[in-house]
């Protein structure tokens, strides 16, 4: 006895496929606190970081640093939420907020009316405000090159 027949079991197989497209739309993933991660994190979805990435973080959806949380390395994303530490660049395309506990060192790319400091955060390093352009996707450059300057 089938519990679906013909054209209904197509119509179950369509919710099903849409119900693993949503869970995968919305999923997080949590590095734990005592949790230690070395190499590059890639996600479609948001991560939530309580323990220490030593690499780059990129998530398509979000980036949450709990105030334990640490990333040595660049953070990309839409949007950052950041109440650790950071040492490296954060690209945030859409929303960045530091929190009071955070504690930035390396440059910020974020949107200014979708940039939020809270009082008592620390950032050591530069600010870029992103306009209509789309963000830069690549890594900081490295020392500048001392080149000699032409006045003619």
């Amino acid at each position: 006895m089938a519990l679906f027949k013909g054209k209904d079991d197509s119509v179950a197989r369509d919710k099903a496929g849409s119900a693993r497209a949503a869970a995968n739309e919305s999923s997080m993933s949590i590095i734990g606190p005592g949790m230690r991660i070395t190499g590059d994190l890639l996600t479609e979805g948001t991560v939530r970081v309580e323990g220490r990435i030593e690499g780059t973080v990129r998530a398509g959806k979000a980036v949450v640093i709990g105030k334990e949380g640490e990333v040595v390395g660049d953070v990309v994303t839409q949007d950052a939420v950041i109440g650790g530490r950071v040492q490296g660049t954060v690209i945030a395309e859409s929303r960045l907020e530091l929190q009071a506990t955070a504690r930035i060192e390396g440059q910020i790319s974020a949107r200014a009316q979708h940039l939020v400091l809270e009082e008592g955060c620390r950032f050591n390093g530069q600010v870029q405000m992103l306009g209509e352009e789309p963000a830069p996707r690549a890594l900081p450059a490295g020392p500048a090159e001392d080149t000699p300057q032409s006045w003619g």
